[in-house]
């Protein structure tokens, strides 16, 4: 074995020693990749972003995960769309129609869908078809804005209820298909049912 001068070790030596701390520095960074990992994953397993509903009334929307955190604003209606767009432990944070976000408890949200008919285009009439198709005939007009519970979507098309609530009389509830497009609560060739 070669020896320099001045008590360094031999050049294998170095290399081995050079092995050594590359193999503990793969090992001290195992958790922090490992966290990284799981940081990308959802504690529900399922995907982001997706819709749901409101549960119940009241919900307050929270400005972090947790109770600690201060209440933004409080939902008063259940049955709202609103989009989950992460999550942290058993805390959803949301998004609504307006685009703003916070975050609820997963206990005070539904898998039910429901939706808002064309919210970006202010005062207009949309036709609830009798069918999946533009030459269907006409049930309802629902203006821009209404809100809908979604029973299923074939990408294309959505089965929806829509319940008028007059303010003299019993409600009346329609049920029929919008274009998906004219739909916000869901996503552009999205299929569930």
């Amino acid at each position: 074995m070669f020896h320099a001068p001045g008590g360094y070790k031999s050049l294998s030596s170095l290399r081995l020693l050079a092995i050594a701390l590359a193999a503990l520095l793969i090992l001290a960074l195992q958790p922090a990749y490992a966290l990284a990992q799981s940081a990308t994953s959802n504690p529900s397993g399922l995907p982001l972003p997706r819709f749901v509903t409101t549960r119940s009334t009241p919900i307050n929307v929270r400005v972090g995960p947790g109770t600690k955190y201060d209440i933004a604003w409080v939902y008063v209606k259940a049955g709202l769309p609103v989009e989950i767009v992460q999550e942290f432990d058993t805390w959803r944070k949301i998004r609504d129609l307006d685009g703003s976000e916070g975050w609820v408890h997963q206990n005070l949200l539904s898998g039910g869908r429901a939706g808002y008919v064309a919210p970006w285009s202010s005062g207009q009439q949309i036709p609830l078809r009798s069918k999946a198709a533009e030459e269907a005939g006409v049930r309802a007009y629902l203006t821009s804005g209404f809100r809908v519970e979604i029973s299923k979507c074939d990408g294309a098309w959505c089965e929806v209820s829509a319940t008028d609530h007059p303010a003299n009389g019993r409600p009346t509830t329609y049920t029929g298909y919008l274009p998906q497009g004219d739909l916000w609560g869901v996503y552009q060739g999205e299929k569930f049912d």
